[in-house]
């Protein structure tokens, strides 16, 4: 069984899920990866998200959560220099997640579980910029918050 390893970061004074459900929904959202994986998770409030958003994406305002994929130099012929299992870095502003959680008539613990799931998502390369990517990112996470008996997180779209 491939480890994932998982460094948590709480800076929020939000509610926090245990870490084992955390886990529970990386493993969930890595599933598919089948090399071990390293990757930490910090939950900010929203100074330090807005920062984040503001310095990475040039957008001024906290977002519910951003992907930092580690970047690994190539080496010759486009092969990774290292070969580790680090993956990157998810940030979740808890009280974004929180507000939205409320305004779309969803649980917290649905909503944590989507956004850790779509960071990993993001973290494996997936992205939702046009159309045919986002189906197919949708798509994953529909199933797995399925199994995890959650409903479908874009059924009001």
């Amino acid at each position: 069984m491939d480890v994932i390893e998982l460094d948590l970061q709480c800076e929020s004074q939000g509610a926090i899920p245990s870490e084992a459900d955390l886990r529970r929904w990386c493993e969930l959202g890595l599933r598919q990866r089948t090399a071990d994986s390293e990757l930490t998770i910090r939950m900010v409030d929203e100074p330090e998200g807005r920062e984040l958003n503001r310095t990475w994406r040039q957008k001024d305002y906290a977002t519910n959560v951003l992907s930092f994929p580690a970047e690994v130099p190539d080496g010759p012929g486009g092969v990774p220099m290292l070969d580790i299992p680090l993956l990157g870095d998810l940030v979740i502003c808890v009280p974004v997640l929180e507000r939205e959680a409320v305004e779309q008539g969803k649980t917290l613990q649905a909503h944590w579980a989507h956004l850790v799931i779509h960071g990993c998502l993001h973290l494996l390369g997936y992205d939702h910029i046009d159309d045919d990517e986002a189906e197919e990112m949708e798509s994953i996470e529909r199933q797995l918050l399925a199994e995890l008996g959650h409903a479908d997180p874009y059924a009001d779209e």
